[in-house]
């Protein structure tokens, strides 16, 4: 199927041609077609599969449609749809989409999260706005402030709900989602599904139709998996060494935590690598930057946590590395998914160190299949088995001392004088006597 067999309109199309867009992903296929009749939605997909040209592109053609039929334009603060996202960057890249999609529809779009100035997205926000896509915390502080209005709301799309999860969002969601009008359409969208998205779900979700597509454990068949092991404090080196080989034209380097972040950044900047660092300390401003100078090949490496690397999307990311193995196995899948995109080739270089050889049997468990080691590189593993800083010697069985205690009177002479020294330092009330020091 090709998108012009979608019933899609003229000026989506005309969009979709200029990005040269022609086959829709599954998820798009089979999503479209339900959305564009009103349904609710429920979709487990990760990122990577085109979700969000799958409800971006409905959304679209059904607020045209209803302004080409006599529907009024947004009232100042009050939009038509609202899309949660969980970051900043995410928020960002789902309003472009939309953007891009909709540049000959005449809707207006717009993106307001935390870390910047409100003042020109309440400027927007008063201007009119069709679709506001939006971080929780923000969306929250503009409604208390009376500078955003979601009465009007009549598509609601929840992305990466599990993701809001895992950042502790829900009841700032929550709180959202109890501002919405009663009568909505609504999208739900979530790479995995525990109890607490399916009971959100279920409350929110009116008759939903389910669209699954690529189980979390294939997205990665397309993509080269190679694993290093290699000890802790030779991981920068090896990375390093890494990096000199040319064909690595672009990578995505995860660490764990985000002074790891800035550690990596500093060694490489000091060994004449251009790279950029994105993580939750980092201004909005710097984040937007070294993100754009990747994508335009400005810097050739950015280094970053899980939670700022969330929904970026990157075209013809050649590596993605994971400089620490992350302790959840599903966030090694979302992490080497930046890569190998849109049928496109890609490679994930894993490093990994005595203390995470468990992290990586949680993966190669979940992926279903042993991820090839690299054998021959110049900092192989050297702690192979971990002893323990003291071994201390069995202990006698009770009511025998060994030959050495036995030896050993209770209180020999040296003990003796050396209690003598310290008593003498007491007078009888017990306080110590003055000294010349």
């Amino acid at each position: 199927m090709k998108f012009n067999e979608l019933n899609l309109i003229e000026p989506i199309l005309k969009a979709l041609n200029d990005e040269r867009y022609e086959i829709p992903s599954p998820i798009q296929e089979e999503s479209i077609p339900i959305l564009l009749q009103g349904r609710d939605l429920l979709g487990c997909a990760q990122t990577g599969t085109g979700k969000t040209a799958a409800f971006a592109i409905p959304i679209l053609q059904m607020l045209y449609q209803q302004r080409e039929n006599g529907a009024p334009k947004p009232k100042p603060n009050s939009p038509k749809v609202l899309v949660l996202t969980p970051t900043r960057e995410l928020a960002t890249q789902v309003a472009q989409s939309f953007v891009t999609y909709g540049r000959y529809t005449g809707l207006k779009t717009i993106a307001i999260f935390g870390g910047v100035s409100q003042n020109p997205q309440t400027a927007a926000l008063r201007a009119g706005v069709d679709i506001l896509v939006a971080t929780p915390g923000r969306l929250n502080d503009l409604i208390g402030q009376k500078l955003c209005d979601l009465s009007d709301v009549s598509m609601f799309v929840l992305d990466e709900a599990d993701r809001m999860l895992d950042m502790g969002f829900f009841p700032d969601v929550k709180k959202v989602i109890a501002r919405l009008p009663q009568k909505r359409q609504t999208l739900l969208f979530s790479a995995t599904m525990p109890e607490e998205i399916e009971a959100l779900a279920n409350s929110i979700l009116d008759n939903p139709e389910t669209v699954m597509v690529t189980p979390v454990s294939s997205t990665v068949d397309s993509i080269e998996q190679y694993i290093y092991f290699v000890d802790k404090s030779n991981k920068i080196k090896l990375l390093i060494n890494l990096l000199e080989d040319n064909k690595i034209f672009s990578a995505l380097v995860f660490s764990r935590t985000k002074h790891g972040a800035d550690r990596i950044k500093k060694a490489l900047t000091q060994a004449g690598i251009e790279t950029g660092v994105i993580h939750g300390d980092k201004t909005q401003g710097v984040r937007q930057k070294a993100l754009s100078d990747f994508k335009a090949l400005r810097t050739r490496i950015l280094v970053a946590t899980d939670i700022a690397a969330r929904g970026i999307d990157i075209d013809e990311l050649s590596h993605v590395i994971n400089y620490d193995l992350p302790n959840e196995p599903e966030t090694y899948v979302h992490r080497i998914g930046r890569t190998g995109r849109a049928g496109l080739s890609g490679i994930a270089i894993s490093f990994c160190n005595f203390d995470e050889k468990e992290y990586l049997k949680d993966i190669q468990k979940l992926i279903g299949k042993e991820i090839p080691v690299v054998k021959e590189h110049p900092y192989p593993m050297k702690i192979l088995v971990k002893t323990p800083k003291q071994q201390r010697p069995p202990r006698p069985p009770r009511g025998q001392r060994s030959q050495e205690n036995q030896k050993k009177p209770k209180n020999s002479q040296s003990n003796r004088k050396a209690n003598h020294s310290k008593s003498s330092n007491w007078k009888r009330k017990g306080k110590p006597t003055k000294s010349s020091e």
